[in-house]
């Protein structure tokens, strides 16, 4: 691809960004899609003045990532109601000007979970209290399912079970509590720190669905447990692209190369693996 005045730029916006896959999987799919169009990283601790950059040089979309799923709404001039409810963003479209917010975590996870089970009437334990949480609570909600919140800080974890009208449980409360799904939507055990987990290993039954939100490293302690337990699996990558799949309908109106982004960032992880 050559770089010139008519490239349009995307990025993802966020702190740290030195974990994130978004630019390898998004260059795959302009590259697969023959557009002229370049994703970069754009990592600050100045959120306002980031969006006014945003604004100034035109860039066409932005992803959303930790810590500022929320902070950047109030910079938006619309926000999806999908988004609105959720109270968190991780997808801007610039519409000729127009800042627009959208969630797409919603959607990547539901694609993720109806893709191994059926979820209707289901128990969850969901742990954590960030964007990704809210957005998986609430579109859990829409399936029927029963949700349960555990998280290290009460505070968040009861602000979030209220969002969602549903039970707030200590981390250390855990064992007491039986689930058909635990989903694990904390940065905890995300690469370089490999050997952390959240999740006490004798809770993990025969038969659950586990789910962990972190796509680095591809399969988790939890994920290599809850495996050795006998439970179904569903690493954070699946979302993962499933959410920048969904980004890219957004962004350009096309169809997403679903298989290509898949490939990139899978063999980028790989790669990491072996250095």
């Amino acid at each position: 691809m050559i770089v010139d005045q008519n490239t349009k730029i995307y990025g993802v916006v966020g702190y740290p960004l030195g974990h994130s896959l978004s630019p390898t999987m998004h260059n795959s799919a302009f590259e697969a899609s023959d557009l002229n169009a370049v994703y970069l990283a754009f990592e600050t601790k100045d959120l306002a003045g980031g969006m006014q950059g945003v604004r100034g040089l035109g860039v066409s979309g932005m992803s959303v990532t930790i810590p500022y799923k929320s902070a950047v709404i109030p910079y938006l001039d619309q926000v999806d109601d999908l988004a609105r409810m959720i109270g968190a963003v991780n997808t801007i479209v610039n519409d000729a000007g127009q800042l627009i917010g959208y969630n797409t975590d919603a959607a990547g996870a539901l694609k993720a979970l109806e893709d191994k089970a059926q979820l209707s009437g289901k128990a969850c334990i969901l742990v954590g209290a960030g964007g990704a949480a809210r957005a998986i609570g609430y579109i859990l909600k829409q399936k029927a399912v029963t949700l349960k919140v555990a998280n290290r800080s009460r505070e968040r974890g009861e602000e979030l079970a209220d969002f969602l009208n549903c039970q707030y449980i200590a981390l250390d409360d855990l064992e007491a509590v039986t689930a058909d799904i635990v989903i694990q939507a904390t940065s905890v055990g995300m690469s370089p720190d490999k050997d952390a987990c959240v999740i006490p290993e004798h809770i993990l039954k025969q038969g659950m669905l586990v789910m962990d939100v972190i796509y680095n490293p591809i399969e988790t302690k939890l994920l290599k447990m809850a495996k050795d337990r006998g439970c179904l699996t569903i690493s954070g990558l699946s979302m993962f692209i499933q959410q920048g799949a969904e980004q890219f309908r957004l962004w350009t109106g096309m169809d997403p190369p679903f298989s290509t982004m898949a490939q990139a960032v899978k063999q980028l992880l790989m790669k990491s693996d072996q250095t």
